[in-house]
């Protein structure tokens, strides 16, 4: 049965994620790099977009997490991920996989079994996305899913047991597992589905959060908090999705380990 994440573990694994300051190597798709970067730099990394196959394999060694993004995946960028995965592998960088679409098409589905087998350390996905990854059947529509993530709660801790990846499936609620502990996030707002990029800035700071941390689990469910925490604040002061988006940096930006624990008394 998930437990509710306590918010004491979010502010301690915030203030690492601050100390460490972590290099994150993103190879995310094209539609979403400014805002993702952006959430990287207001929660306290440092981002950086290295696509050219001549550049990954050292930058990706010498990165403190890697994302990879099949969002808008196409030869060339299909090459230089897997160079950047065998870069991180061997340098012992972890690697977050956000498997955008997965089980829609069958191009970056092939991609996402390929690198499923290359061992990454967590796994992002929406509900459909993560059922069409452990073998069920999805309900998918393009990048967006028509599951709840609840549905797919047993889909992820079976896929992170077949993996060794921390699961996060993301919605109303979010789940994250190791196969035998699962935590929930039940934060959040509807209007972040509005916004392009939330989804795929979020797996950026998952793979942020993994750098150096001596609890995947923990720092994976810890990104998904702080993402539906800030998204949460932003939806109460916004008018739409444009102020939404400026309210959620600047929230990202704001909080603090102190505070959230202002808020756990």
């Amino acid at each position: 049965m998930p437990t509710i994440l306590p918010l004491a573990l979010v502010a301690d694994e915030l203030a690492r994620l601050r100390s460490v300051n972590p290099l994150v190597h993103v190879l995310t798709n094209e539609v979403v790099q400014e805002i993702t970067a952006n959430v990287l730099l207001a929660a306290g990394a440092s981002p950086a977009m290295i696509v050219a196959e001549e550049e990954v394999t050292p930058f990706a060694a010498m990165s403190g997490a890697l994302l990879i993004n099949v969002g808008t995946l196409y030869p060339a960028r299909l090459a230089a991920m897997r160079q950047a995965i065998a870069s991180a592998n061997a340098a012992g960088v972890p690697w977050t996989l956000d498997p955008v679409a997965v089980g829609v098409l069958d191009y970056r589905s092939e991609a996402c079994r390929e690198f499923l087998a290359a061992g990454p350390a967590a796994i992002r996905g929406n509900a459909s996305e993560i059922l069409a990854l452990a073998g069920f059947a999805g309900s998918g529509r393009g990048v967006d899913t028509t599951a709840g993530s609840e549905s797919a709660v047993t889909a992820a801790e079976q896929l992170a047991r077949a993996t060794g990846a921390i699961v996060a499936v993301t919605g109303e609620t979010d789940y994250i597992t190791d196969g035998t502990d699962t935590w929930a996030t039940p934060w959040g707002n509807p209007i972040m589905t509005r916004v392009v990029g939330t989804g795929c800035a979020l797996s950026a700071l998952v793979a942020a959060f993994t750098a150096k941390a001596d609890s995947r689990l923990d720092a994976v469910a810890a990104a998904c908090a702080m993402a539906g925490l800030c998204g949460a604040r932003a939806a109460g002061e916004c008018h739409g999705p444009g102020s939404f988006k400026s309210a959620f940096l600047d929230g990202l930006y704001q909080v603090t380990p102190d505070l959230l624990r202002e808020l756990v008394k």
